[in-house]
């Protein structure tokens, strides 16, 4: 948060010491990450028993990229209106909603509102709004003593012995108060997996090699730890209307990054993906809509969609988050605090060239290039420069768990029936295309269909220390698979699957990775999921609200009943095993 895109970057590095001594503070469970993941992860456990949760996070708002990160356009699919998400995640959404739905009667009258009626998603919203929806839903856990949120706190070192992390150090960074939090069970949810190096558990950064994963799009030859997904400073700007100029000053090395992202609004898409169904080159345009595309750059992630609202919105707010506002010099993992501030620098630049070019120099058809009237919102990111608290990361350091999702077990191409390969240790279900946003020119890059998945519970447990548990997009994947991985329902499911299991965990007086290897507390534990309306298995007619949905979610998770090869519905399942329990 304290980078700036000029001047030296070595002003928003912290020098400080350790002290001798700092308060201690003793928890059930300590999740080092509040976002999207780490505040449900937080919330799960406490809603499941555990008796003091703490969160830290790093940033002044909780959310990661629902909210900090300002990708505030949910990346979900085809099915999440009515399946393909956990019962909180849809209260969320819900919520949300509700926020807009007062303002407006036009969204009041619509199940399913979409104040920026963008067309990549069926819900997008300003990251403030999320960030009120979590503290209040995270109010009674809060006032009742079980949670605690603490913001600005970043961890910055663990003691760990005989394989259990008995301590972890924290600082508050405006403040420069020490804390020694003293956790039953840690879960990390850093966007970094800085966690997993805190606590030197093994974990894997940047992309594998085929021998290694089997993976067809992995590195053929060697592995390749610098290639990490490109992240991106996400910005808002609004549209007051043609006459206007609200150009912002030419950031530093514009040339450079002008011609070397470059900006453009052309891009390749890859067949099945969100922009169209066939592999190709498309070109887009600004604000309208150009040949075989789903709309024009500026109602992609369109956050407020002013013909919505009667008052309280002059103008269209959009939210730009595009191929050409990624930043794919350097990755942020295993570098030095002052090259890390270089990089962010850098990264900031990228994406105030890319707004300077769209002000400046992007196509506008029938007219002088550039748009100078799009201004920029800062109010919407809370920043001074417009950008997002936080870049959006897109893939950290990866855990050496109990299990791997590799390509093979999602991918299209390789998974011949209706659903992913099946996992008996679903705490889970996501789906999204592997998109790989490439970190340069030695990443192989992919981004292919994949079937509807789960997500397995070996994945968040790793190999060797004991009470640590992945609880964002640091779980047990790919490089490859990372790219479906990585989205917001899928990181929220993830985090609310770990705060779970580590109050599970410490009702039972087990470690995580007993719980995984004895069928009958794995059975016990999946019930408690589906119970609090996290869906194992893929149903998508048979929702998280249905009187039938613990009933069906259980069975297939036994073996009592199976999906249909060739459909996602239940009511495609053989007609024997549907009466065999009753539906």
């Amino acid at each position: 948060m304290a980078v700036r895109a000029s001047g030296d970057p070595g002003r928003a590095v912290l020098a400080l010491d350790p002290p001798d001594r700092a308060d201690e503070v003793a928890c059930d469970v300590l999740v080092v990450g509040g976002g999207t993941g780490g505040i449900a992860a937080g919330l799960a456990a406490a809603r499941h028993g555990a008796r003091r949760v703490i969160v830290l996070e790093e940033t002044d708002w909780i959310g990661g990229q629902l909210t900090a990160q300002g990708v505030s356009a949910l990346d979900e699919h085809e099915h999440i209106e009515r399946f393909g998400g956990t019962r909180s995640y849809y209260a969320l959404r819900e919520a949300i909603r509700d926020h807009y739905r007062a303002r407006s009667p036009k969204l009041a009258a619509g199940r399913h509102a979409n104040p920026g009626t963008c067309w990549v998603t069926g819900l997008a919203f300003e990251p403030r709004v999320a960030v009120d929806v979590l503290l209040e839903t995270a109010a009674p856990d809060v006032d009742a003593g079980r949670l605690e949120i603490l913001t600005r706190w970043k961890a910055v070192d663990a003691d760990v012995a005989a394989d259990r992390v008995r301590s972890v150090l924290a600082v508050q960074l405006d403040e420069r108060r020490w804390r020694r939090f003293r956790p039953r069970i840690v879960i990390d949810a850093t966007e970094l997996g800085d966690g997993l190096a805190l606590t030197g558990a093994e974990s894997v950064v940047g992309a594998e090699t085929t021998a290694d994963t089997g993976e067809p799009h992995a590195q053929p030859r060697e592995p390749k730890s610098q290639c990490v997904q490109s992240f991106t400073y996400t910005f808002a700007l609004e549209h007051p209307g043609p006459g206007q100029r609200h150009v912002i000053p030419k950031p530093e090395r514009y040339e450079h990054y002008r011609d070397a992202q470059p900006y453009s609004l052309r891009i390749h898409v890859h067949g099945g993906e969100i922009y169209g169904e066939e592999t190709r080159w498309l070109e887009y345009q600004v604000m309208e809509r150009a040949p075989d595309t789903k709309g024009g750059l500026w109602t992609y992630r369109r956050l407020i969609d002013r013909t919505l609202f009667d008052d309280g919105y002059p103008h269209d707010v959009t939210m730009f988050n595009w191929p050409g506002n990624d930043y794919r010099d350097a990755s942020l993992l295993d570098r030095a605090p002052l090259d890390q501030a270089r990089a962010l620098q850098d990264a900031k630049r990228v994406s105030l060239g890319f707004l300077y070019w769209l002000q400046t120099e992007a196509p506008r058809p029938g007219a002088a290039p550039g748009f100078p009237e799009l201004r920029v919102r800062p109010d919407v990111m809370a920043t001074a420069d417009g950008l997002a608290k936080y870049p959006y990361i897109r893939e950290c350091r990866r855990l050496r768990g109990l299990g791997r999702v590799t390509e093979a077990d999602v991918a299209i191409d390789l998974q011949p029936n209706a659903r992913a390969r099946h996992f008996a240790d679903s705490v889970g279900v996501g789906w999204y295309p592997i998109d790989i946003h490439r970190a340069g020119p030695e990443d192989v890059g992919v981004s292919t269909r994949t079937r509807p998945f789960q997500i397995p519970l070996g994945a968040l447990i790793p190999v060797r220390v004991r009470n640590l548990l992945a609880g964002a997009k640091n779980l047990g994947v790919t490089h490859i698979t990372n790219g479906c991985f990585r989205l917001h329902p899928v990181e929220w499911n993830t985090g609310e699957a770990a705060g779970a299991l580590a109050a599970f965990a410490l009702a039972h007086d087990r470690d995580a990775a007993a719980i995984h290897g004895d069928a009958a507390l794995r059975g016990a534990f999946q019930r408690a999921l589906v119970a609090d309306g996290v869906p194992l298995y893929w149903f998508v007619d048979v929702g998280v609200n249905d009187p039938r949905f613990e009933r069906t979610q259980v069975a297939a998770m036994t073996g009592e009943i199976a999906g249909a090869p060739d459909s996602l519905e239940f009511a495609a399942a053989a007609p024997a095993m549907r009466a065999r329990i009753g539906l």
